[in-house]
């Protein structure tokens, strides 16, 4: 039973993860080896052969050894060299069966470069002619990607030992076998590259498979399915060294995969290949990129259309081809850019904001003009159209409106007067001042006040409520504009009980941080008057005591001594709770008590050094 209940643990939850279709831990397998004993043909597999139960056993041994970990070196390479024993004359079975491709995930990089090829050699067979069937597989694709990865080691070995002759060409020989390998792959995916690219596994090894060729790596697949919080985070590359032949292969590789680019407005799984050619070319090879990123535009402008409207205005609105265009958008230089507003967007923008899908490449386009001139036009027609799209509920659309207004400098004031009148604030005047919380709710003034008419000018107070996440990102963008009174005397509006409901938010929090630290000293004094008699909650609150301490590293000396003078008399209860004992550490307080005289020096010097690297860095 110990062992069924070990077996079944890689597999939960994997119905769920649709964006790595290729993980040889889906749930789906459960129904596939029904009916079928180890060592047999499975009946949900066409048949093929499959690894027996005794190898089975020793590979789930084998990964258990490897999550213990080695005392030294010299145990490591024997178990390596042992388990690569095993593996040898069966690497494509060991591959493509669940536990064996996860085990040797977990072994590559225990391997030295020469034992990486010898097993890539192996799964590839002597032409390379098996390297399809195994990355197309769901398990032994992973196999292929992790063996290729260890590319990134190359340069790496070759520093340890200048010294040592015979080691370095032993290095080189090694390097040589995996470099033929990957080289030999790179030319079983060009002569297959229809059917790597639409393959929901095979996509996968062909983008790794970029990655290497181009000289960067992102985390391992199995290592970045992160949380909720790092979902739209796009993952960090790190670059290293290449053979030669890498640079000559990834330009034969694009070119090949060029000759299939209408696949990548037809096709979700091979759009995401030809994004990821993009995005390693413009890091790595910028002209080459500029290039892709030409012949694509031209083929997807070519397409036929509706007499004269543009077929880009088609690929924007499917799920497929809007997400290659987002990435083009991102990734194209000034002309291109101007080419693509000029003759294919102008007078289209509002009806694309609007639209589920389209929406999107309109964010895409709003920030990535936002360093050049045709912002304006692009505003001044998106501008037109804003209360349609705050009714839509596209709120990226204004979000990335306002964060271009503040990049750019430009329309900030037009975009403050539009936001008003959306919000219904911007008459009588007196409304002005219920902006902010009108924002960061989303809501127009009449909705949030409970008021059937939209004249008088007459308000109840209304507890601060309904702070959501485009709302505090909307605020958060207005809050970088050169004039931000309105927001400001906004906030001094609201109650001390507003402001701590607004610092324990999440995302009323980085509202008030925004403002909060972004005002000058005079603007911060006035909110922090406000804020007197809260300090205590805000440091007992997990999100309150983070604001708190932005407000300590950007207030002035007398301004922290009036926080530390309401925080001392409650130091039983700060010390103790699990947020503010944190907030009495990093305060000095205790300091504050006993050493009054030093701890004032103490601040005084921060606050003199703070200002010096501020000026600096203006």
């Amino acid at each position: 039973m110990l062992v069924k209940a070990e077996e079944r643990k890689p597999w939960k939850g994997g119905e769920k993860k649709r964006r790595h279709p290729g993980d040889c831990s889906q749930e789906g397998e459960k129904k596939k080896r029904r009916g079928g004993k180890e060592g047999e043909e499975g009946q949900g597999d066409g048949g093929r052969k499959r690894l027996d139960g005794l190898s089975v056993g020793y590979f789930r041994r084998v990964g258990e050894r490897l999550n213990e970990g080695f005392e030294d070196d010299e145990e490591k390479e024997m178990f390596v060299e042992n388990v690569l024993t095993e593996v040898k004359g069966k690497a494509s079975l060991v591959a493509m069966d669940q536990t064996g491709s996860i085990t040797l995930q977990h072994l590559l990089p225990l391997c030295s470069l020469d034992q990486v090829g010898e097993v890539l050699t192996e799964v590839g067979g002597e032409s390379g002619s098996e390297f399809k069937a195994v990355s197309c597989d769901r398990c032994g694709g992973h196999v292929v990607e992790s063996a290729i990865r260890q590319v990134s080691r190359w340069m790496e070995l070759s520093k340890k030992e200048p010294s040592a002759t015979t080691e370095e060409e032993e290095e080189e020989e090694s390097g040589g076998v995996l470099e033929a390998q990957v080289l030999s792959l790179s030319q079983v995916v060009r002569d297959n590259t229809a059917d790597f690219i639409k393959h929901a596994h095979g996509s996968h090894v062909v983008r790794t498979l970029l990655h290497v060729l181009a000289g960067c790596l992102g985390p391992p697949r199995t290592e970045s399915r992160a949380g909720a919080k790092e979902r739209n985070v796009a993952p960090q590359l790190t670059d290293f060294e290449i053979p030669t032949s890498f640079w000559y292969e990834l330009k034969n590789l694009t070119e090949t995969l060029m000759d299939h680019v209408n696949l990548s407005v037809t096709d979700a799984v091979a759009s995401a290949v030809f994004q990821t050619m993009l995005t390693v070319c413009h890091r790595k090879r910028p002209k080459l990129c500029k290039q892709l990123l030409k012949r694509i535009m031209e083929y997807l402008t070519s397409l036929s259309a509706a007499p004269g409207v543009s077929p880009l205005l088609v690929f924007l609105k499917d799920q497929a081809s809007s997400h290659l265009i987002e990435t083009i958008i991102q990734l194209s230089h000034k002309s291109l850019l101007r080419d693509l507003y000029k003759n294919h967007l102008k007078g289209q923008l509002v009806d694309l904001a609007l639209h589920r899908i389209a929406n999107f490449p309109v964010q895409r386009l709003t920030a990535a003009s936002a360093k050049y001139k045709m912002f304006l036009t692009l505003f001044d027609e998106l501008v037109q159209g804003v209360e349609a799209i705050l009714a839509a509920g596209h709120m990226g659309v204004i979000v990335q409106m306002a964060e271009s207004c503040a990049e750019s400098e430009e329309k900030q004031n037009d975009l403050m007067q539009c936001l008003l009148r959306a919000f219904h604030c911007e008459e009588p005047g007196s409304r002005h001042t219920s902006c902010l919380p009108l924002f960061m709710s989303l809501l127009t003034y009449e909705v949030y006040y409970h008021s059937d008419t939209a004249e008088g000018s007459i308000q109840t107070q209304v507890p601060l409520s309904s702070i959501c996440y485009h709302g505090s990102r909307l605020v958060q963008a207005l809050a970088r504009f050169k004039e931000r009174s309105l927001l400001l005397s906004s906030l001094r509006t609201l109650t001390p009980a507003d402001l701590l409901t607004l610092a324990s938010d999440p995302s009323g929090s980085h509202v008030l941080q925004a403002l909060i630290t972004t005002s000058s000293d005079k603007g911060r004094g006035k909110i922090l008057k406000r804020l007197e008699g809260q300090y205590v909650q805000m440091a007992c609150s997990r999100l309150g005591s983070r604001v708190l301490e932005a407000i300590w590293n950007s207030a002035s000396v007398n301004q922290r001594q009036s926080i530390a003078q309401e925080l001392v008399p409650s130091e039983s209860q700060l010390r103790s709770d699990q947020f503010a004992r944190h907030i009495w550490a990093k305060f000095a307080l205790s300091h504050f008590i006993h050493r009054r005289g030093h701890w004032q020096e103490i601040q005084t010097g921060e606050s003199k050094k703070r200002k010096l690297f501020s000026d600096i860095l203006e």
